[in-house]
């Protein structure tokens, strides 16, 4: 999701922010008021998320500003892990702690052996229904405002990679997991496939984004800390908490650096003729001019000539160059 670029009549007031904020989201809020808070803070004239999370769900929502809303996409794409609790006897209208219980059932004895079978079944390439409750949209209307109004209508399964699934603990009537999973994955969906294969019903009770490809390593930072350092004197102190360069949504790209005359032709949209050993015809390359500037990706042609393929500039981050 990506905000507008300025708010009409507060020009004066926001200023060309670019990064990426790994924000720990906390609960009882959407990811869109957590992104509005934090761009707030920042003054940021650009913003958009990578991935939503559910007002009760915590943890890494990836907040893109500036050039960095370029990348959002990708981030849309990528895999993420979960850690949840799912709770046994009881069903809601949501899937999740937020809805309205709608069925019970009584809870068989939860062994660690039959759950680890059953979490086994769950893992691979599977298919799965998105619920209801959810923003796809059936004719221009998210499928929440339908479910909200008692209706229901029918989901196609959509395909989903469960990449690991391990139990880490069962505690009276529920069962703690975690997940490492592909984009379109519902945690929801999930937690009440599981209840289901062990003969009973249930809902999702807690759930925490862990991480986000490709920040398994980052730290996320509090919304408090962010808003602290606005509330502290904000750019007046220097840049923010926590935003990373753009460049960081591609870490695993090979670098390519150029010189002034490559810097100007790249950015013309002229192929290059440079050496860029290792790199097969199709690789895709993170590009830097000349001062260090990361200027977006390019590809490496069939014919060995590097042709630009999306430029993200002017400004690409507000803490200088950076090798790595």
């Amino acid at each position: 999701m990506v905000e507008p670029s300025r708010p009409a009549g507060a020009r004066a007031r926001w200023r060309e922010v670019d990064g990426i904020v790994l924000l720990d989201k906390p609960a009882a809020i959407s990811s869109n008021h957590a992104l509005q808070r934090v761009r707030r803070a920042l003054q940021a004239a650009k913003a958009g998320h990578a991935g939503t999370l559910d007002p009760m769900a915590t943890g890494m929502l990836p907040l893109c500003f500036g050039q960095a809303t370029k990348a959002c996409g990708q981030l849309l794409g990528s895999t993420k892990a979960y850690r949840a609790t799912v709770t046994f006897g009881a069903a809601t209208d949501t899937g999740d702690a937020d809805g309205q219980v709608i069925g019970q059932s009584e809870v068989p004895p939860l062994a660690a052996e039959t759950i680890d079978r059953v979490l086994a079944t769950l893992v691979g390439n599977r298919a799965q229904v998105p619920p209801m409750y959810s923003a796809l949209k059936r004719d221009g209307r998210p499928l929440y405002e339908l479910a909200r109004r008692g209706e229901e209508v029918e989901r196609a399964a959509r395909p989903i990679r469960i990449e690991s699934l391990t139990r880490l603990a069962i505690e009276g009537a529920a069962l703690e997991f975690d997940v490492v999973c592909s984009k379109g994955t519902y945690v929801r969906v999930l937690a009440e496939e599981i209840a289901a294969a062990l003969g009973t019903r249930g809902h999702l009770s807690r759930l925490r984004r862990l991480w986000v490809d490709p920040f398994r390593e980052e730290a996320m930072i509090a919304l408090e800390a962010i808003e602290q350092w606005a509330a502290s004197g904000g750019w007046e102190q220097g840049p923010p908490p926590g935003l990373l360069r753009v460049d960081r949504a591609f870490p695993g790209l090979p670098r390519l650096e150029l010189d002034d005359a490559q810097d100007l032709h790249l950015r013309q949209g002229r192929a290059l003729d440079c050496p860029v050993p290792g790199v097969e015809p199709g690789g895709l390359l993170r590009v830097y001019g000349a001062a260090g500037l990361f200027l977006g990706l390019a590809v490496l042609g069939e014919d060995r000539r590097v042709r630009v393929q999306r430029l993200f500039v002017p400004g690409a981050g507000t803490q200088g160059p950076e090798k790595s």
